[in-house]
This record gives C-alpha cells, structure tokens and sequence, in this order.
C-alpha cells in the first residue's frame, strides 16, 4: 500500500475511535481498576461500615482510637502497544495490503482509542533487536509521533526478539495496564514471558495473516523465502498435495497460537491484511464484554 493511503485510512481513524474509545474502558477492561485502588490518599477516624481490613494499627495505637486507611481509585490506564517490525510482516500475498500495514493501522486505532479515552498511550517497536521506545503519555502530538516513526520502520536484519520485547515491557510497566501485541507470531520460544506478563497486566495477542497463509498460490514451481531466516526453497504450487500440506502447517500454526493463548488466560484476535481493521477491532472490543473471543 502507498505512503499516502495509509495516511488517507490512518486519518479516519479519530472518527472510528470516538465510538471505539468508549468501549476500550467497558467490559474486561474494567477489571484493570478493580479494588480499592492504588493511591493512598489520607487516614480518618473509623466509622461504622468502614472494612476493619483498612484500620491502620499504628495510627490507631497513637490516637487510642481506630483510624483507617483510604484509598483514592486510580482511573488511569496504560495502554502499551508491542509492534512486530521484523521481516515477516513486510511480506505479502494476495492483498495489497501487507501484515505491518495492518498491524500499523490496528496500532493507529488503538493509540487514538487511547488518545479519545484520554488514556496514556506508549509503543515499543521490535524486529531482531528492541528498535524504538515510546514512553507512555498523551495527547494527539505524540500519538502521531508514534505513527510516523511506525511509518519509516523496516527490518534492520532477520530475525524476532519478541520473548525480548515482552520481558521489557513488563519490566517498563509498574501498574498494571492494558498490553496488546501486534504480530504474526512467527517464530517461538514466548510462553514464559507471556504467562510472566499476563499475571500483571491486561494482555491482548493480535495475531497478523494473510490469506497466503492459508491457500498456497497454483503458480507451478516457485522459489519461496522465509523472511526471518533467509532461506529459500522450491516450492510445487501446482502439486495439490503440497498445498493442502500447506495449509494443513498453517492451521497447526494458527491453532498452537490460539492453544497457547487459552492456556496463559490471554485474550487473542486474528486479523488478516484482507480484514477492515476498524469494523475487527470495535467488534472485539465489544466482544470484550463477554467471555474472551473465539478468533
């Protein structure tokens, strides 16, 4: 896709999220502010009603009376985006739209969902190496800092540090936030550092695909490269045996992803470059207010 038409949808997006702001704090969401917060606030006389749990021992044994603790909610959320710039998700196949183009517009949807809710909103972008760091804040101009650095990024080298880039991420973020990654997931060795992740923080895996992943083109003999390592092999798309091999690989992939995430309590989305980014996004976010969604 053009430069421009990317920044033509990326555009409409503040629209989109007036409505998609709204349900970024419904549901699940929610469950990021539950308690009694996290902000202390002051220390008053105990009052009948009041939780024995919050007297303060201390205060009471000065004063000779009971005194409880009160806490101030915190309503502000982090809203932390880890995008996957490596080499896989430059390629593309029967969409002109390639998989980090689509991450980018899901990215662009979310910070400005973030920017409408009047959240914090902060990036790190990825590829074999930690890239960029945006620390989390607000306001237009720097969500659309975000986006024009996601703009010129490309793939340095081949390779994923995802486990990487989550770790740092949970060690970035002291309270608890809304977390969500945005790649095609193409390469392993994660689950720790999502089950570490998960426990702390609200965590949405958006998986990238391609209708190639799925339907090998009827071409004949293609010479096909794997992004992330450099190699490549001749590939028989005019054998029907080996697409449907394909195919088969493709969809162990896709359900060990979906396995995984179940598995670590994760909540996950499949968004193909074939998909409206917008239209998948508001539907998920208000599938968010029941169970986790089935994509």
């Amino acid at each position: 896709m053009e430069r421009y038409e990317l920044l033509r949808r990326i555009n409409t997006f503040p629209l989109a999220a007036a409505t998609l702001a709204n349900d970024l704090l419904s549901g699940d969401f929610r469950s990021v502010f539950r308690g009694n917060g996290i902000e202390f606030e002051e220390v008053r006389r105990y009052e009948q009603g009041d939780d024995i749990r919050f007297i303060d021992r201390n205060v009471s044994a000065r004063f000779g009376t009971p005194y409880v603790k009160l806490y101030r909610e915190e309503r502000e959320l982090t809203v932390f985006v880890l995008l996957d710039c490596s080499a896989s998700m430059f390629s593309s196949g029967k969409s002109n739209v390639s998989r980090f183009e689509q991450a980018l517009l899901a990215t662009a949807l979310v910070g400005f969902s973030a920017e409408r809710a009047g959240q914090r909103f902060g990036a790190l972008f990825f590829d074999n190496e930690m890239r960029r760091l945006f620390k989390p804040g607000k306001g237009r101009h720097h969500l659309m800092v975000v986006i024009s650095r996601a703009l010129e990024a490309r793939p340095r080298a081949h390779g994923s540090v995802l486990s990487a880039a989550i770790r740092a991420a949970g060690t970035l973020l002291k309270r608890r936030s809304l977390v969500v990654l945005v790649s095609d997931f193409r390469c392993s060795g994660w689950d720790d550092e999502l089950r570490a992740i998960a426990g702390k923080h609200d965590f949405i895996a958006v998986r990238i695909t391609d209708p190639f992943d799925h339907d090998f083109p009827n071409l004949g003999l293609l010479t096909v490269e794997d992004p992330e390592s450099g190699k490549t092999v001749q590939a028989p798309g005019g054998f029907s045996s080996f697409r449907a091999a394909w195919r088969e690989w493709n969809d162990r992939q896709t359900a060990s992803w979906a396995a995984s995430c179940r598995r670590l309590g994760i909540a996950r989305l499949g968004l193909s470059t074939e998909d409206d980014a917008p239209s998948v996004l508001k539907s998920f976010f208000q599938g968010r207010r029941r169970p986790l969604n089935q994509n």
